[in-house]
């Protein structure tokens, strides 16, 4: 396996959906085809299902119920986490986007 932390990204590595040390930024490098990218592949897979199903749990329980404020803190630091996630995996697959053609 070889994913890493890097002070700046490689410019051939990806940006994986998990942090190292610290909170540093994780990368691997290859054709996008190894165990590590087939493994980042499913957790964004995840992330993304995840977001998704907590996003219409909020709605609900935004227009349903009377939260606490204990609730209310609760929910926002769940749709931080998941904003942060679903962030990692926008930059990771935009960066892999091929440069634009000029023309």
């Amino acid at each position: 396996m070889n994913d890493r932390t890097y002070d700046d990204p490689p410019a051939d590595g990806r940006l994986l959906p998990w942090t190292g040390d610290g909170g540093k930024p994780c990368y691997v490098l290859g054709d996008g085809t190894g165990y590590v990218s087939r493994l980042a592949d499913q957790i964004e897979s995840v992330q993304l299902g995840m977001a998704g199903e907590l996003i219409d749990h909020a709605a609900e329980l935004l227009t349903e119920h009377r939260l606490t404020d204990r609730e209310l803190h609760y929910l926002a630091r769940q749709l931080a986490t998941s904003l942060r996630e679903v962030k990692r995996v926008a930059e990771s697959r935009g960066a892999r986007l091929p440069a634009p053609d000029p023309e």
